[in-house]
């Protein structure tokens, strides 16, 4: 097996593995001229595409073309595995570097008890601490559809006793029988 055969054995390799790579790399580009820019960042000039990746191939590097849209299609000389490694590692640095909010889920009632009323705020309390969005819904059943004034007043008990850890993102409002907002936490 000779080092050709490996290469293309581990191309093959590289491209079949989950999904397939967008990127158009050494005999994947199908331009007629190319313009090229080397290992180091100088302009080669425009080539054909077999001179361009003659000279590729001469530095033991591959070609990659980094604007396909360009009037004249640009390619560079560089090692497609360690642009693809860097590549990898900048985007599991941005993935571990964003922060996803959770949305917790709360029900009140038009009819709800004070007891109940403390325990669903300390709850709230601690998810806006622990920097998650809070959404209420207040869910107006049978008869109590007539008396919405109450279940405002409720509701805007909780979001006013709710403001020192939050802001009020989404405004209560009525949507068929249930009533609901999202407050979101206070930025530190």
């Amino acid at each position: 097996m000779g080092f050709d055969s490996l290469f293309i054995l581990l191309e093959v390799t590289i491209i079949t593995r989950g999904k397939q790579t967008e990127d158009l790399v050494n005999e994947n580009i199908r331009f007629k001229e190319v313009l090229v820019i080397g290992s180091n960042g100088e302009q080669l000039g425009v080539m054909s595409r077999r001179q361009a990746l003659d000279t590729a191939y001469d530095q033991d590097l591959d070609l990659l073309c980094v604007a396909p849209n360009a009037k004249v299609p640009v390619c560079k000389i560089l090692d497609y595995g360690r642009y693809r490694f860097e590549a990898q590692k900048k985007a599991k640095e941005a993935k571990k570097n964003q922060h996803v909010t959770e949305v917790k889920p709360l029900r009140l009632s038009p009819v709800i008890d004070v007891h109940d009323f403390e325990t669903k705020l300390k709850q709230a309390t601690k998810w806006l601490q622990g920097d998650m969005k809070v959404k209420i819904d207040m869910r107006f059943r049978g008869r109590l559809i007539t008396r919405q004034e109450v279940g405002m007043k409720i509701m805007n008990d909780f979001t006013q006793k709710l403001s020192e850890f939050g802001t009020i993102e989404k405004k209560p409002s009525l949507e068929g029988n249930t009533m609901s907002c999202v407050i979101a936490p206070k930025r530190k």
